[in-house]
């Protein structure tokens, strides 16, 4: 499995009162990585395989949130250092994908030189591509999923599924 790493850096006002990442703020930093993963940047100096959705309004085609799930492990408090989020792709459908995620604290290379994380929240998100015309879904095209294959792998495995 090719898991694609994205750090994500928390913000202040990520936190909550009880001093970790608020709920509602974890599925910001989901969509954060997901856009950097997978929509198109034609600044970027050398684009990644993965990034091969146009984004914007203009955009041909639309990508829209069908489901959302995240299981919480354990509570991700606040640090300087960006977060470990690591996506995959859990299923390639007709018109949607499968988007896998594991938030992990950052990564610490012990004396051991062995590497010591926290995984915080799995989670799983169907996007569905849509014709920005039609409304209508929209198939995969053969780039997308030569593009995305590379990194799928099983889907994520809840505890309360």
């Amino acid at each position: 499995m090719s898991r694609i790493h994205v750090p994500i850096s928390l913000r202040w006002s990520d936190i909550d009162a009880y001093g970790h990442v608020n709920n509602a703020e974890m599925l910001r930093l989901l969509e954060e990585a997901r856009i950097q993963v997978f929509w198109a940047d034609e600044s970027a100096p050398a684009p990644a395989s993965s990034l091969v959705l146009a984004g914007g309004p203009g955009a041909a085609t639309h990508t829209l949130i069908a489901a959302q799930q995240i299981e919480y492990l354990a509570p991700a408090p606040f640090q300087r250092r960006p977060l470990d989020v690591q996506l995959w792709i859990g299923r390639l459908g007709g018109a949607s994908i499968e988007i896998c995620y594991e938030v992990w604290s950052p990564r610490e290379v012990d004396a051991a030189d062995t590497v010591a994380q926290t995984l915080y929240a799995r989670a799983a998100t169907t996007l569905v591509l849509v014709d920005a015309q039609t409304g209508r879904p929209q198939r995969l095209s053969a780039e997308q999923r030569e593009a995305w294959s590379a990194h799928l792998d099983d889907p994520v495995t809840f505890r309360s599924r």
